[in-house]
């Protein structure tokens, strides 16, 4: 007989055994307030009232409550609204910066970092500090300047507490330079995008369709102008809605440009470029678009039937 054999018999005898004795130790819960049982109440606590359900929910009105009260509740004290205004750096209600989202000129992201922005960041704009670079030498003094508004010379008495004049030749004063350091770098800053729509004095909708374009090619709201006074040579009238304006900053700013560089330049026909003549002395450059070219955004492209 082998081992294993009476290992199964003595094993049999000890299982059978211990059976009852399992049954005798195990106790269950519900046995002892099986009893008790009778002892509970019928009914459970979602049970129905017996109130008029929806005589209660044609009751609730909680706007026509609000209404009928004389005294409005006073607003809460521990939620901060920034002001509307700002009233100065001495004012003891000052605004959060942009960056907070309580501010009201709060503009969440940037949700993306655009290649352009990381080119001139590690490329143009060490380029543009060397290239701008004006080296002074210890001790040096910068000659002086002369005043940029002239004072009325004269024995009238007419020139007594009168306002200064303007620069020589012009009444402008040109924007004053910052010397270009590596705190002052020259970058772009804004990107304004404007048209004026010759068919809107006929008919709206060529206006509703340039602002449409321009919302699409932007991703930014448009604003529309209207005339300010008659002009008679043009067919314009006074409050007229003629033009859309949107105005760009930040990521939109450097999708755009790299959109106009990348894709549209390219695909123009004969383009000779932008004019070194279009800008001013204030750091502003302006070119132009026509209709045709305006279609070769892709935003716009894509609507066509190639």
């Amino acid at each position: 007989m082998s081992l294993s054999h009476s290992l199964e018999r003595l094993w049999r005898p000890l299982a059978t055994r211990a059976t009852p004795l399992t049954q005798q130790c195990r106790r269950y819960a519900s046995t002892d307030i099986a009893d008790t049982i009778t002892e509970l109440e019928s009914g459970g606590s979602l049970r129905t009232l017996d109130a008029d359900i929806e005589g209660l929910a044609n009751d609730f009105d909680p706007v026509g409550k609000a209404k009928k009260r004389n005294r409005q509740l006073p607003a809460s004290r521990y939620k901060f609204r920034p002001p509307k205004y700002y009233r100065g750096p001495l004012h003891p209600h000052q605004p959060p910066p942009n960056s907070d989202p309580a501010s009201r000129l709060f503009e969440p992201g940037p949700f993306s970092a655009p290649r352009l922005e990381q080119t001139y960041a590690s490329t143009f704009e060490s380029d543009l500090m060397t290239l701008a670079y004006t080296h002074f030498p210890p001790g040096y003094r910068a000659p002086p300047k002369a005043a940029r508004l002239r004072a009325w010379e004269g024995a009238s008495p007419y020139y007594k507490n009168r306002p200064l004049r303007g620069p020589r030749g012009s009444d402008v004063l040109r924007l004053l330079r910052k010397p270009i350091t590596f705190r002052n770098v020259p970058k772009l800053e804004k990107i304004t995008i404007h048209t004026m729509v010759k068919g809107a004095l006929d008919d709206s909708a060529h206006l509703h369709v340039a602002g449409m374009i321009m919302q699409a090619i932007s991703n930014v709201r448009v604003t529309t102008h209207k005339t300010r006074k008659n002009v008679a040579g043009f067919g314009l009238r006074a409050g007229q809605y003629v033009s859309v304006t949107a105005e760009l900053r930040g990521e939109d700013m450097h999708h755009f440009l790299a959109k106009v560089i990348d894709i549209v330049m390219p695909k123009i026909k004969e383009w000779k470029g932008v004019k070194g003549s279009s800008g001013d002395s204030s750091g502003n450059l302006s070119f132009g678009f026509t209709s045709e070219e305006t279609a070769l955004f892709p935003e716009v492209e894509v609507n066509y039937d190639m």
